[in-house]
């Protein structure tokens, strides 16, 4: 959901966790004059094709063949990409976005999914907190941004999607702790 602690959320995991590396959805955006309008006159920024998403997947994958040469290392990698499967280093790629499940060629790539929520008067009223380029015009979070948050959502209930919900009203520091716990855990089962 917009506004939702995504990006604060990946900043304090990426801090947190050692050779961790985050790849922001937000920097795939199109240019302003390539993304459609609607017969509103609203900019269509919450669908796929406002993103150049072959080019995030292109990211996700190259940093998978080669974590350690693409990682701000928090500890000196044992060894490089050309061996990674004898280290006991474990590289960590967490993807930060809103469309990152409903697009079909990222999801054989996931390990964990974690999904972000808040109800409807909460997301507006942080989203009018909020300063965007281009602005968002009146009516636009009730006339695009938030349907096409439902959709979305829906889409992914549908499909029977592993993910995590997460309450995004929580308290920072308890979103933090257990998204953090559960990366360790399943940081622990691929090592077994």
């Amino acid at each position: 959901v917009t506004n939702g602690g995504k990006t604060t959320l990946a900043e304090k995991l990426r801090n947190m966790l050692p050779n961790c590396e985050v790849i922001f959805q937000d920097d795939f955006f199109k240019p302003e004059y390539e993304v459609e309008t609607d017969e509103c006159g609203f900019k269509l920024y919450d669908e796929l094709d406002a993103l150049y998403m072959d080019d995030l997947v292109k990211s996700v994958r190259d940093w998978i063949k080669c974590p350690a040469s693409s990682v701000a290392v928090t500890h000196e990698p044992q060894n490089t990409c050309d061996n990674p499967q004898n280290t006991d280093d474990a590289y960590i790629l967490i993807v930060e976005g809103f469309l990152l499940y409903n697009y079909a060629p990222l999801n054989e790539l996931w390990n964990k999914r974690f999904f972000l929520t808040l109800p409807y008067e909460e997301c507006k009223r942080r989203r009018s907190t909020r300063v965007y380029q281009p602005a968002d015009m009146p009516g636009y979070f009730d006339g695009h941004v938030w349907p096409m948050y439902l959709k979305y959502k829906s889409e992914l209930e549908e499909n029977a999607i592993d993910i995590v919900y997460l309450d995004g009203t929580k308290p920072r520091e308890e979103l933090l702790s257990y998204v953090y716990n559960d990366i360790i855990q399943e940081l622990k089962k691929l090592r077994e």
